[in-house]
This record gives structure tokens, C-alpha cells and sequence, in this order.
């Protein structure tokens, strides 16, 4: 394999590795959908407790985003830094 093939070869196991670090969005996503469609079903059912509920909805929406932001940067550090 010549340099240039391995360089090529380089590339391309970087973008798939950042690719694969990126599937943390994933859950992300589907936990903040759940949390959310949670949080409007337990408004509907007791809106007296709404200000209680957006508040701890609002707070989980934080951390499940915490969690894509870090896959982010993972994913970033694989495609610039290594």
C-alpha cells in the first residue's frame, strides 16, 4: 500500500469512527422525545402541577442534550485531533 492509499484509508476510518461516536445523538434525541411527551401527558392529566413538571422536564432536557453535546465533541476531536 502506497502513502497515499494509507492516507486515503486514514480519512476514511476517521469520518466512519466519528459517524459511529455521533449515534449518541441518537439516544439523545429519543430521550428528550420521551421526556417531553411524558411532561404533556402529566400537564393534560394534572394541570395544577405544571409549573412543577416543566420545570424537572425542562432540567432532564438539559442532561439528555449534555450527553449529544459530548458526542459532538468526541466526534470532533476523531475528525481534527487524531
Amino acid at each position: 500500500m502506497d502513502e497515499q492509499a494509507a492516507l486515503a484509508l486514514a480519512i476514511g476510518l476517521k469520518a466512519i469512527g466519528a459517524g459511529l461516536a455521533m449515534m449518541g445523538a441518537i439516544g439523545a434525541g429519543a430521550g428528550i422525545g420521551i421526556l417531553v411527551g411524558g411532561a404533556v401527558q402529566g400537564i393534560a392529566r394534572n394541570p395544577d402541577a405544571g409549573g412543577d413538571i416543566q420545570t424537572n422536564m425542562i432540567l432532564g432536557i438539559a442532561f439528555a442534550e449534555a450527553v449529544a453535546i459530548y458526542a459532538l465533541v468526541v466526534a470532533l476531536i476523531i475528525l481534527f485531533v487524531l
